[in-house]
């Protein structure tokens, strides 16, 4: 059996399937064992590709590489954790008096077909399909963000849409454009949007034309990233939408519209002068990673205070990618794991704070280790994680980052130094007291998912000891692909 159709087609069908569902007693079952259906038909695909190299499927409309098959892996594996944590975070919420049995069909089926659209996208080879899941996955985070119905939470979706969906505008055009230049090359055969065509006729593209079609890309795609000054929706969206939701945006989506954005960078690096791309990437990074820096010690919510950390670490990422190189790659594909398993694992645990004490003000957050100290220090060590305290992972990728910079970059270092310093007191200045205060709250109906959070950490404390060979191999691989 073709196992990346059965990756494809387990969320597709089971949103179908939960859509129907309606209050049947095995559609809570069914979101658990399709995300984990699909994360084991993405560990067989990788061991596929790595064991024979990439492949096209459909023809050549979806190709499969060392650089997707690690997203898609990623992506599949936090998929199955938040399916798991959203199982009693979901029936909590219900029992609060805060969702509908119809509400929480439409969460299941949104985040399958959700699910979906971020595999497509990962995998694709046409970059107009991957145009298509890219805006298809905005309008299911639009339904997801806006559940609650609370005039807040609409007005976050509302935000969402309109912001995501000018930007994915300037994508649209930045992808016509590419095209225009390719179709010069390649002549109208209709390959001229297959990303393995246009990587081999890089070279030979039109340098004006596709300077212009990368800034429009680096413009819309970097507005689903959250690089400033094109993030006000993240913040919203995060601390409006369910829990899960947060931890699927924070930990994938991103991740999704930063991969289509590497892809891109390929094909300018090939037609552009050296630097031009690259430079572009930095100066949005850094200008990231200061402004998220300011604004999260402003933060009196707890959601939005981490929707703040998730744009500094995607300006860092996205930072360490216009540097370029080998190890600088290598730096932004490992810090791109280990934010992603961090911060799901964060918004894991502030769910259940939030939901233990029934507010997600972080002046009113207090005693979590008194409450249930699972959440309370599940919530500690994650953010000393993504703090980069040593010796979690996060700390090894931010010193490899850090140390490119100085020996390529010097005047970026202080930058640099400057927004992590200002991150990390506006953090832990927060998070301290809501761990170690005195509390009165009270025990949930329904006892929380807490396992994913420390699976999670697990990961990042073992990446920051020591990588797996086979793993730093394929990081290398993708980073050499990168340029």
């Amino acid at each position: 059996m073709d196992m990346f159709v059965v990756m494809l087609a387990l969320p597709l069908v089971s949103g179908a399937l939960l859509t129907l569902a309606g209050e049947r007693a095995w559609a809570p079952n069914l979101n658990i064992l399709a995300s984990a259906g699909t994360f084991l038909a993405a560990v067989l695909l990788t061991v596929e590709i790595v064991a024979f190299g990439p492949r096209f499927a459909f023809g050549e409309q979806f190709f499969i590489d060392s650089l997707n098959v690690f997203f898609v892996a990623l992506t599949a594996f936090v998929g199955f954790t938040t399916s798991l944590f959203s199982g009693p975070y979901m029936k909590n919420e219900r029992a609060r008096g805060k969702l509908s049995v119809p509400r929480l069909r439409l969460y299941k089926s949104m985040y399958q077909f959700f699910m979906f659209t971020m595999l497509a996208a990962l995998t694709t080879n046409n970059l107009g399909l991957l145009w298509v899941m890219m805006e298809a996955a905005t309008l299911t985070t639009v339904l997801l963000v806006s559940l609650y119905r609370t005039p807040a939470s609409l007005e976050a979706a509302w935000k969402y849409f309109i912001l995501c969906g000018v930007g994915i505008a300037q994508a649209l055009f930045g992808t016509i454009l590419l095209y225009f230049a390719a179709e010069r090359v390649l002549g109208e055969t209709g390959n001229a949007l297959l990303w393995t065509h246009l990587v081999g006729a890089k070279a030979f593209l039109d340098p004006t034309i596709m300077s212009l079609a990368f800034v429009f890309l680096l413009v819309g795609y970097g507005t689903k990233v959250g690089l400033a000054p094109l993030h006000n929706w993240l913040p919203d969206a995060h601390a409006e939408g369910p829990t899960p939701v947060s931890a699927v945006l924070s930990g994938l989506l991103l991740n999704v519209a930063l991969y289509a954005l590497l892809r891109c960078k390929v094909l300018a690096d090939g037609a552009l002068p050296a630097g031009f791309a690259g430079n572009l990437m930095m100066g949005f990074g850094l200008f990231t990673l200061l402004v998220a820096a300011f604004f999260l010690s402003r933060q009196k919510d707890i959601k939005r205070m981490f929707a703040y950390s998730s744009i500094e670490h995607m300006g860092i990422i996205t930072f360490a990618f216009g540097m370029g190189g080998a190890i600088a790659n290598f730096a932004g594909l490992l810090h791109m794991t280990l934010h992603s398993l961090t911060k799901s694992a964060i918004f894991f645990a502030v769910g259940h704070a939030a939901q233990k004490t029934g507010t997600q003000r972080m002046d009113d957050i207090r005693g979590l280790v008194k409450i249930n100290p699972l959440i309370g220090w599940g919530l500690m060590l994650g953010t000393l994680a993504i703090l980069g305290m040593p010796p979690f992972g996060v700390f090894a990728s931010e010193f490899m980052i850090l140390t490119h910079a100085m020996q390529h970059h010097p005047w970026a270092t202080p930058l640099l130094l400057l927004g992590l310093g200002i991150a990390f007191a506006a953090i832990f200045g927060r998070v301290q007291p809501m761990v170690f205060g005195e509390t009165e709250a009270k025990r949930l109906p329904h006892a929380p998912a807490i396992t994913p959070v420390f699976v999670h950490l697990a990961l990042v404390l073992m990446l920051g000891l020591w990588i797996p060979p086979d793993l730093a191999r394929w990081f290398h691989e993708a980073a050499r692909m990168l340029g």
